[in-house]
C-alpha cells in the first residue's frame, strides 16, 4: 500500500469516526498536553528530554491509541515527575497527578475501539461513571496519603495501601465489572 493510499484510508475512518472516538482522543490530547506543560512550568522544572519526546509520544498515542505509544508517554511524564518533582504536596503536582490520570483513562477507552467504529452514546457514559469517579477519588486518596504520611501515624503504609485498594474496588465495581464474570 503507497503513502497516498494509506493517507486515504485514514481519512476514511477518520470521516467514519463517531463522537466517543472525537471525545476520548480529545481528552487524551488534552490531558497530555496538561501533563506536558504544568511540570514545565514549576519551579522544579523537568529533564530537557522531557517535553520533547513527551510531545512526540502524545501525538503518537492520540492517533494511534491502540499502540504502545500511550504507555511510553505515560511512563516519559511520570518517569520525570519522579526523577524531578519535590517531595511536597503542591498544586501542580495534584494537576499533573491528575491529568495523567485522565491521559490513562482516554487512553485506555480510546484504545479499546478501532478509529472508524460507530461507537453509541451509552458506550461512552459507561466509559464516563469509572473516569469521574478516579478523577474524584484520586485527589481525595492522595490528599488523606500525604496527611496520614506527614502525621507520622504508625501503619500509615497499610491505610495507604487500603486506601487505594478502596478507590480501585469503587472504580471496577463502577465500571459494571463483578468477581464472577472470569
Amino acid at each position: 500500500m503507497s503513502g497516498a493510499e494509506k493517507i486515504t484510508l485514514w481519512l476514511a475512518q477518520l470521516r467514519a469516526s463517531g463522537t466517543a472516538t472525537f471525545v476520548a482522543r480529545g481528552a487524551l490530547a488534552a490531558a497530555g498536553a496538561v501533563a506536558l506543560v504544568v511540570p514545565g512550568l514549576q519551579s522544579w522544572d523537568q529533564m530537557d528530554l522531557v517535553p520533547i519526546l513527551g510531545a512526540f509520544l502524545l501525538v503518537i498515542s492520540v492517533l494511534l491509541p491502540d499502540s504502545a505509544a500511550p504507555l511510553c508517554f505515560l511512563v516519559v511524564v511520570t518517569a520525570g515527575w519522579l526523577f524531578r518533582a519535590t517531595g511536597d504536596l503542591t498544586l501542580g503536582l495534584v494537576i499533573t497527578g491528575i491529568a495523567v490520570l485522565v491521559a490513562h483513562l482516554a487512553a485506555a477507552f480510546a484504545g479499546q475501539i478501532p478509529s472508524y467504529a460507530r461507537v453509541s452514546r451509552s458506550a461512552l457514559r459507561r466509559w464516563l461513571l469509572p473516569a469521574t469517579i478516579a478523577l474524584l477519588l484520586g485527589p481525595i486518596v492522595a490528599i488523606a496519603a500525604a496527611g496520614v504520611r506527614g502525621a507520622a501515624v504508625p501503619g500509615s503504609l497499610l491505610v495507604t495501601v487500603a486506601a487505594l485498594a478502596a478507590a480501585t474496588a469503587a472504580i471496577w465495581f463502577a465500571a459494571g465489572q463483578s468477581l464472577g464474570d472470569r
